[in-house]
């Protein structure tokens, strides 16, 4: 997937797992950005089947690649990966 935002802007991002959990629950979520990203994670939250991160930032004409690895109480580890472009809206 991919979003665009405006350098100036502070937005959320989710990830819906609920297909893919099949009854599985999410048990803890971490919010991964690229090294030396100037995009930042301002807070996350998590519910039993969906994640949300709120961004801010970003240098315009850049795009960054945010990741989302989550741990369920089965025990499966997984990852979904965003791409936030930053340019002027």
């Amino acid at each position: 997937m991919t979003f665009t935002k405006d350098p100036d802007a502070v937005l959320d991002y989710s990830v819906d797992w609920f297909l893919w959990l099949a009854g599985d629950q999410i048990s803890s979520s971490e919010w991964i950005l690229e090294q030396g990203a100037t995009i930042e994670k301002m807070t996350d939250t998590f519910t039993t089947s969906r994640t949300v991160v709120w961004l801010g930032g970003g240098d315009k004409g850049v795009t960054y690649l945010v990741t989302n690895r989550i741990v369920t109480v089965g025990g499966r580890t997984d990852d979904r990966t965003i791409s936030v472009k930053v340019e002027d809206r």
